[in-house]
């Protein structure tokens, strides 16, 4: 796979963090691929919606469904700012994506690599490949700014 690709997805999916990051929701962004164009996007609303499970990877899975007309995301590819958890874990593994790339681990949550490895699970019924790192230290700064501001915040009241 070419990292200049992968790089140009991942700023894709940044673009998508700083949105959410812009609004105060958890900046994760997300972007899915089908043949080198942007067929899903998503960023984290879970605060705006009112719904839990309303993170960047769903967000984006449901427009690329929907632009396909098929919940099978077949050669499709992932890129995610931060680590999937296990809820878009799951969604990953049910829609058929190919493909993961995301930038930065998540230690607590995550469900790719951190806790678990359920993409790559060959007990389950279909496996995605995963590719870690790309862009790591922009991905990791924007989440760390975002918390860091809201640690400020919250010890100004």
């Amino acid at each position: 796979m070419s990292q200049n690709k992968d790089e140009r997805f991942m700023k894709m999916a940044l673009i998508e963090a700083q949105k959410a990051y812009l609004i105060g929701e958890v900046p994760i962004g997300a972007v899915i691929t089908q043949d080198g164009q942007i067929i899903g996007r998503g960023h984290n609303l879970r605060e705006h919606l009112n719904d839990g499970v309303a993170h960047a990877e769903i967000m984006a899975i449901e427009e690329a469904c929907r632009y396909l007309r098929s919940w099978r995301l077949v050669d499709c590819e992932l890129y995610v700012t931060i680590e999937p958890c296990l809820m878009c874990s799951g969604a990953i593994v049910n829609s058929r994506i190919d493909r993961v790339v995301f930038g930065a681990r998540d230690k607590k949550a995550g469900a790719v690599r951190s806790l678990y490895r359920v993409l790559e699970d060959s007990r389950l019924n279909h496996n995605v490949e995963v590719f870690e790192g790309v862009l790591q230290p922009a991905c990791s700064k924007i989440i760390k700014d975002f918390f860091k501001a809201a640690r400020k915040r919250k010890k100004q009241k």
